[in-house]
């Protein structure tokens, strides 16, 4: 169950993936060079080790524990989760002004990946902390800001993210929770379910964003707010105060991630919640986009981490492991040493590089939106940021299911057994393809708004970028980046020119045109590690990979095509037809 935080891979992807050198040339990141960047990953690397790794068993054997309204976090995590914000790892991409490293959103990535992969149940909790902060520094005003940003960026206050009601899951225009005015704020009473980390004992207070309605709000998405909720309320110099009339009134039992607790929260048993609007009325929505797009990134990170964290595992399983006899063996072999042993992890090893890649060149290309000095060059890398997120969350989170999966199985019968932790990998990582949108969601995301709404200028964009790639890769395997490319091209004509004959296909063809970006984007991205990789027992193995990936991993694009071209069969599965 230990962990060790792949660091070589990790700087490989920044620097030959992400074109790190060009990053940290933009404006405000000066500070962040290579050497810099180096020693706070190997930072990272250590503190996940050997502080959260061993913690990871811990929360997923006692868990979270709520009573009279109060929620206990499993032993060692309040210790843990000091330390942690002592050691300023709490906002790195916050900046510089608030307290945070100010460190480039890849770099952030990086980290995040590290401390997901030691102990995902206790990231969670700060990963929802820092698109809070990013929520309130870009739209809360300054008065807000003045209260309550610093403390979020050092980790005194945590953040929570209190969307979903009982009522209301991912049709947020159902939500009912309302704020009616009080003076300078709002009583907020309602109800909301599945919060992480809506109540826990490790920080002084716990900053909620809500969504809620106003009483003269439209109907729908367009009538919805976003709120300011704290739990203790604070008081003009700045200190704590009382209990706001916000509470938790039970946490979950859920299948994974038990350390981190699933609230139900319940505004108003008494006059209401003390709230406050954050930006404009009935904008809630798309403010809290700016939180959710983070957390769909950091999710997709989470898949990435889990995935590593069990192959990992799986592969020092497979080293010790003796049994039966391997081709060509005079005695018992270590089970690496058969065949389909080895198939199995180069499909783990396979399938989580290329989900850290799309994972990562999402964030660089946030960097580059947000900080480039070129407004055009801004546009491109939004809109590639745009395209990549739904595919870093549900891609990246599908294959950490298949991973994990794939773990116990290389464990055989000892990985069915609790004992081993490998099972915990695929109990952790389910939840990942479900919160923060389900795939279904993230690939009608992909289908609607990022491919038919700007008519395919992002996927041409993309195509191009992967065509001028495989031109100057010079390698055979760079052959499978122009396939890459024509596949994609080729599902993103489809969906334009079907889509405006029927309506009805594009949704039908989702989840297989999300799989096959996820699958050539990662074959583009394997095809070019192969040609980056310079040290020889690096591009050894690099082209191995790369050559697996072609073959074993790749053909799957092909098929996933099939199933969007032949997505009317979707289309004929009557409700009536189910029985």
């Amino acid at each position: 169950m230990s962990y060790t935080a792949p660091l070589a891979e990790i700087c490989f992807v920044l620097d030959e993936l992400c074109g790190y050198a060009d990053i940290v040339l933009l404006p405000g990141l000066g500070d962040a060079d290579r050497d810099l960047v180096a020693s706070v990953l190997e930072e990272a690397g250590k503190f996940a080790s050997t502080v959260l790794a061993p913690l990871n068993r811990v929360g997923d054997k006692q868990g979270a524990t709520w009573s009279a309204g109060g929620v206990t976090t499993p032993p060692g995590w309040v210790a843990a989760y000091k330390s942690f914000t002592q050691s300023g790892w709490n906002s790195p991409s916050a900046s510089a002004e608030t307290g945070g490293m100010g460190l480039p959103y890849v770099v952030n990535a990086a980290i995040q990946e590290i401390f997901q992969s030691a102990n995902m149940a206790f990231a969670l909790c700060p990963m929802l902390t820092q698109g809070a902060i990013e929520a309130i520094d870009k739209y809360a005003a300054p008065e807000l800001r003045a209260i309550y940003l610093d403390k979020l960026v050092s980790g005194e206050w945590t953040g929570a993210m209190d969307l979903t009601e009982p009522q209301a899951g991912s049709d947020l225009a159902a939500v009912r929770t309302t704020a009616m005015p009080d003076g300078d704020a709002f009583r907020l009473k309602g109800q909301k379910i599945f919060i992480t980390y809506g109540e826990h004992d490790m920080a002084d207070n716990i900053v909620h964003l809500v969504l809620a309605r106003l009483p003269d709000a439209p109907a729908g998405v367009k009538g919805i707010s976003l709120f300011l909720v704290p739990k203790l309320l604070v008081e003009t110099d700045g200190s704590l105060g009382a209990r706001n009339d916000v509470s938790c009134v039970s946490i979950e039992h859920k299948l994974g991630i038990h350390g981190s607790p699933t609230c139900t929260m319940v505004y108003g048993d008494g006059p209401g919640a003390l709230g406050f609007l954050i930006g404009e009325a009935n904008r809630g929505l798309e403010y809290m986009f700016t939180m959710m797009n983070a957390a769909r990134l950091s999710v997709g990170l989470q898949g990435v981490g889990i995935a590593e964290r069990a192959y990992q595992q799986a592969l020092a399983f497979a080293r010790e492991r003796k049994q039966g006899r391997a081709t060509g063996a005079s005695g018992s072999s270590a089970i690496i040493e058969h065949a389909d042993v080895a198939r199995m992890l180069g499909l783990m090893r396979g399938k989580t590089e290329a989900a850290r890649a799309i994972c990562y060149q999402a964030a660089a290309a946030l960097d580059l939106a947000t900080r480039s000095e070129d407004a055009e060059e801004r546009a491109r890398q939004q809109r590639r940021v745009d395209l990549l997120i739904p595919i870093a969350k549900g891609w990246s989170t599908e294959i950490a299911v298949e991973v994990a999966s794939l773990g116990i199985q290389v464990h055989g019968g000892m990985g069915f057994i609790e004992e081993t932790g490998a099972a915990q990998h695929l109990r952790d990582a389910r939840i990942t393809t479900i919160y923060e949108g389900t795939t279904g969601i993230q690939a009608l995301d992909l289908v609607g708004r990022k491919i038919a709404r700007d008519k395919g200028q992002a996927v041409r964009e993309l195509v191009e970028d992967m065509r001028n790639s495989a031109s100057a890769g010079g390698r055979p395997v760079m052959g499978m980046t122009t396939q890459a490319a024509y596949l994609i091209e080729e599902a993103a004509r489809w969906l334009l020119d079907e889509g405006a004959k029927n309506i009805a296909l594009p949704s039908a063809a989702a989840v297989n045109t999300l799989h096959l970006f996820g699958i050539c984007i990662g074959a583009w991205r394997a095809a070019e590690a192969s040609h980056a990789a310079i040290d020889t027992a690096f591009a050894e193995t690099k082209a191995a990979m790369a050559a697996f990936y072609a073959d074993q991993i790749f053909p799957e694009a092909r098929a996933r095509l099939d199933g969007i071209v032949g997505s009317s069969a979707v289309l004929n599965l009557r409700p009536d037809l189910f029985n």
